[in-house]
């Protein structure tokens, strides 16, 4: 598939994004500076920014408690989705949501989700709404492996299925639910496999190379407009960081993980390819890490100086 320069810039911009703003997040939470926690996505960048690629403004995301990356990838304000995570009035969600709850309705992010596997159903319910009013928009759900095991995603791979629903699973699998290894709680040897039980595609590939992810999501969301149903992809990856920032991570030597990212990180594996074929050069590359680099400061910033919720603000925006 042939890019044009514009989209090689904005997958570039895209993960790099995601990357710096999880690598600031890490540092202000171990300042004490941002409250509660926080579930960085650094190593997965590939996987939302090729997915998000695909969808338009008006599809929709439902996202995990690791959701920073999706949101940034769906479009959503970075000085507004920093503001959240700091619990500030000027955050997405008014500061009531924080990390694991964030969500921008505006660019079709429908939420991250502190539940494992709690997106399943939110997701398969927006692509009922798109078939019922007749409209052509597509909806993603990203899990972990862990929620591959949960029952939610058995009964929303069944439904959507049998109504022909345009969804799309993306499996993010990093190799760890939590502290246990995939391996320990999963019978098949690719989550893919689940889809023959739903009479869905399901498709195994590499995570970490954002071009790979983006023309098979391609793929995916063509067949889902035309009416065609889910399809369920396993994106192979590896989470570089702890379940949460501060874990200990007893479970693993820091030498697996080194190692790990070392072969796979996803924005050195895509500078690699640009460069050595010419596509992009060096001063491209730079340009866009300082204008991120900038961005990202300028959130931090607008974070630190805006105000946290009036204690009146508690009971507003509630459904009951």
């Amino acid at each position: 598939m042939d890019y044009t320069r514009e989209q090689l810039l904005d997958f570039y911009e895209t993960m790099v994004k995601i990357r710096f703003f999880e690598e600031k997040v890490e540092k202000l939470f171990l300042a004490g500076e941002i409250p509660g926690f926080v579930h960085l996505y650094i190593g997965e960048e590939a996987i939302a920014t090729g997915v998000c690629a695909n969808l338009r403004k008006d599809d929709y995301i439902e996202s995990t408690h690791r959701g920073h990356g999706h949101t940034l990838a769906k479009g959503a304000d970075l000085k507004g989705a920093m503001a959240e995570i700091f619990g500030k009035a000027t955050g997405l969600c008014k500061g009531k949501g924080g990390s694991m709850h964030i969500a921008d309705f505006k660019v079709g992010m429908l939420g991250a989700n502190g539940v494992v596997g709690g997106g399943f159903n939110l997701a398969v319910g927006a692509a009922l709404a798109s078939k019922m009013k007749g409209t052509d928009n597509v909806a993603v759900v990203f899990f972990g492996d862990g929620a591959s095991n949960r029952g939610t995603f058995h009964e929303a791979a069944n439904l959507a299925s049998v109504w022909k629903l345009p969804v799309i699973f993306i499996n993010e699998n990093n190799e760890w639910a939590s502290t246990t290894p995939v391996h320990t709680l999963t019978s098949v040897k690719n989550i893919s496999d689940r889809a023959v039980g739903y009479d869905m595609p399901g498709i195994t590939i590499d995570g970490n190379d954002v071009f790979k992810v983006y023309e098979t999501v391609k793929g995916a969301v063509e067949r889902a407009r035309q009416g065609g149903g889910p399809t369920l992809i396993e994106c192979k990856t590896y989470r570089i960081k702890g379940h949460f920032v501060g874990d200990p991570e007893m479970y693993r030597t820091k030498e697996e993980v080194n190692s790990r990212f070392e072969k796979n990180d996803p924005i050195k594996k895509f500078e690699k390819k640009v460069l050595s074929q010419g596509l992009l050069t060096k001063s491209d590359l730079s340009q866009i890490e300082q204008k991120v680099l900038k961005a990202v400061e300028e959130a931090v910033e607008f974070a630190r100086q805006s105000p946290y919720p009036e204690p009146s603000e508690l009971y507003t925006d509630l459904y009951v």
